[in-house]
C-alpha cells in the first residue's frame, strides 16, 4: 500500500480480509483491527503526534483542554493524542442500559475546550454521542478525529474533523449483504463481541 498509515495496518495483520460485523451492525468484506496496530507504543505515539498535529491545523491552534474518546476503540489513540496536544484525557463508556456516559469520577466544565476521536469510524455513532455529551455540558467541541475514517469522508458529526487515513470501503446491511448469502460465517473481531 502506498499510504503510510495504511502500510502499518497490513504490516501489523491489522488490515483484516473476511466476512465481518461492524460495531454499527454493517457487514463488510474489510475490518481495521487498531488494538493489533496500537499494541505497539511507537505506532500509537506517532499516530497521537499525526492526529494532534492535524487537530492544531484544523483548529487554528486553539488551545484543547480535553481529548474524550469512546471506550474501549478510542482510549489508546485518545490518550496518545491528549499527550501531543498537552491536555487532560477522559473516556465515556456504555453503562448497564447501553447509554454512553462519563463514569470514573471524571468531570468536565462548562467553557472548556475538547477534541473527541476515536480509533475507526465508519458511521460515527459513538463519536456523536460523546459530543453529544460534551455539548450539553456546556464543553466548547472543536474538532473531532480517528486514525482511519471508512466512510470516505462522508460522515458528519457537526464539527470539523479529520482522519490520518480515508477509506471507502464497502459495508452492506446485513439483510442486503452478499457474503452472508453466500453463507461466509460473520465474525465480529471487535469490542463488542456480539454477533
Amino acid at each position: 500500500m502506498s499510504d503510510p498509515v495504511l502500510s502499518i495496518f497490513e504490516a501489523t495483520g491489522a488490515y483484516l480480509k473476511g466476512h465481518f460485523r461492524l460495531t454499527s451492525g454493517l457487514h463488510s468484506p474489510e475490518y481495521l483491527q487498531c488494538a493489533k496496530v496500537l499494541q505497539h507504543p511507537n505506532h500509537a505515539f506517532d499516530f497521537g503526534v499525526g492526529l494532534g498535529r492535524a487537530f492544531a491545523k484544523l483548529t487554528g491552534g486553539r488551545k484543547v483542554d480535553i481529548v474524550v474518546s469512546p471506550a474501549i476503540g478510542g482510549l489508546i489513540i485518545g490518550h496518545e493524542v491528549a499527550r501531543a496536544m498537552g491536555a487532560r484525557f477522559l473516556f465515556t463508556e456504555r453503562d448497564s442500559t447501553g447509554q454512553m456516559t462519563l463514569r470514573r469520577g471524571f468531570e468536565i466544565h462548562q467553557g472548556e475546550t475538547a477534541v473527541a476521536v476515536e480509533d475507526v469510524i465508519t458511521t460515527g455513532g459513538s463519536l456523536r454521542e460523546v459530543i453529544e455529551i460534551l455539548v450539553d455540558a456546556g464543553v466548547e467541541v472543536l474538532a473531532a478525529g480517528s486514525i482511519i475514517d471508512r466512510s470516505g469522508g462522508q460522515v458528519d458529526l457537526g464539527v470539523k474533523r479529520v482522519a490520518l487515513a480515508t477509506l471507502q470501503v464497502t459495508a452492506y446491511g446485513p439483510e442486503n449483504c452478499p457474503l452472508c448469502k453466500r453463507g461466509l460465517p460473520v465474525t465480529k473481531p471487535g469490542s463488542r463481541n456480539v454477533v
